[in-house]
């Protein structure tokens, strides 16, 4: 018979309730960074290991949520990078994190940055970015100088392409873990995005 906590993932959900308090502190630190009331399923399934969740909480936290680079572009290139792999789970969340930040790209009414990934409505140095840097992700060896220069043509600096081209290597380890964990989208992600 399966066990009840493995029905949503092949590793055990640790809900906040069930968590030692080494984990309550990770988990509500990714509450208040995220903004959010809830702890993502993401997290959750890495519960049970807290040395894991720490360390992979403190490379996300650092790579998506700090830097010069804006937090959109950051959600928008996970985004298109988790959709082209059909990880579900990350092409769902980052999406709906993205959409919640629409405003920031465009202030057109109804406008839902997800939906115009390649419309002019989208700075060219976003197109930019979310193009190379799903090249870096995916195809990490055919990266060339003509990537680099691209970036820097559109406006960013080398801290900043250093960044960016972080969210390569921070998008491989989100779309691995969700995608072997079988988590599915979190149901208070889905009742935001109402």
């Amino acid at each position: 018979m399966q066990n009840a906590t493995y029905l949503e993932s092949r590793f055990p959900i640790v809900d906040y309730e069930n968590a030692s308090d080494a984990v309550k502190e990770i988990y509500d630190n990714t509450k208040r960074t995220l903004q959010i009331p809830f702890v993502l399923n993401w997290f959750k399934c890495q519960g049970s290991n807290p040395i894991l969740l720490a360390g992979n909480w403190a490379k996300l936290k650092a790579t998506l949520m700090q830097g010069n680079v804006p937090n959109v572009l950051k959600q928008l290139i996970i985004y298109n990078v988790s959709k082209k792999r059909n990880c579900s789970y990350c092409a769902e969340a980052h999406g709906i994190f993205a959409d919640s930040m629409s405003n920031l790209v465009n202030e057109t009414a109804n406008f839902k940055v997800t939906e115009n990934l390649d419309s002019p409505m989208i700075p060219e140095s976003f197109r930019t970015a979310i193009k190379v840097v799903t090249k870096a992700a995916l195809h990490s060896n055919q990266i060339n100088d003509e990537d680099f220069k691209a970036l820097s043509d559109a406006g960013f600096d080398e801290s900043e392409i250093q960044e960016l081209m972080a969210q390569a290597d921070l998008v491989n380890m989100l779309n691995t873990l969700a995608d072997v964990s079988g988590i599915k989208i979190d149901n208070e992600l889905m009742e935001a995005q109402a």
